[in-house]
């Protein structure tokens, strides 16, 4: 995510740090904060001001947003020390601006699939896999972007969905683990695979996501969650990931 808190070192810090935790992938966050916020929730302040990193919310986004060059050296650094370099992308700019870095997947976030001019830019234009998460989506809408992409063909060879649950941590009896066993009923032929993004506390619930049949987990990942910013505390550090 953006535990990095703007500092290009850390980043490069947890990349290897996920890299030496054995951690497939290192994956970012890229937002164009003009594009993705109206001018009011710019301009407004941060809702939480204890972990904000500028006057607003807008600055506070900016603060911490790497740019293109900087993700290109991300994903050279990650390369030259053998971990995946990956980015979720929350608008049409950024999803542009990562597609010519060509990762092998590039990931939509829960708040942004039903986001269908971005789902087709990258449905498109992009020929890696996408991965998308299904927290604040109701049911018909998971197979509303799911038959999105079956319309080209692209859906069995592209498409990575993950149960997931938005909250920050996700309290245990909310992460409705099962959903994985839902999701392989129905969308098992239809999607190249099913994985777990989970944002609670401690890893009893990934063990078990893989005992489920997750394929792939995802977890924010940070030094010390004790550091300023609404992600550290639902992160794992290096003993969890290990």
């Amino acid at each position: 995510g953006c535990n990095h808190m703007g500092d290009f070192e850390i980043a490069k810090e947890l990349l290897k740090l996920s890299k030496e935790s054995m951690a497939d992938y290192g994956k970012f966050q890229k937002r164009n904060s003009k594009e993705l916020l109206t001018e009011d929730q710019y301009n407004a302040p941060h809702p939480v001001p204890y972990n904000s990193y500028g006057e607003t919310y807008g600055a506070h986004r900016e603060y911490r947003e790497f740019d293109l060059n900087q993700h290109a050296e991300l994903k050279k650094y990650a390369e030259s020390i053998g971990i995946g370099y990956a980015t979720s992308v929350w608008d049409v700019t950024s999803a542009k601006e990562i597609m010519e870095l060509e990762p092998d997947f590039i990931k939509i976030p829960s708040a942004c699939n039903n986001h269908f001019e971005l789902l087709r830019v990258l449905r498109d234009e992009y020929q890696g896999e996408i991965h998308i998460s299904t927290g604040m989506t109701k049911l018909d809408e998971i197979e509303t972007f799911i038959k999105f992409f079956e319309e080209t063909g692209q859906s069995k060879d592209r498409v990575v969905i993950y149960s997931c649950t938005s909250g920050y941590p996700v309290p245990f009896e909310d992460i409705c683990l099962l959903e994985i066993n839902r999701l392989y009923d129905r969308y098992d032929t239809r999607v190249k695979s099913i994985g777990f993004s989970g944002h609670h506390l401690g890893i009893a619930m990934d063990v078990a996501a893989y005992t489920l049949g997750a394929q792939w987990i995802e977890r924010h990942f940070t030094k010390d969650r004790t550091w300023k910013g609404t992600d550290h505390a639902a992160s794992l550090e290096v003993p969890g990931l290990s």
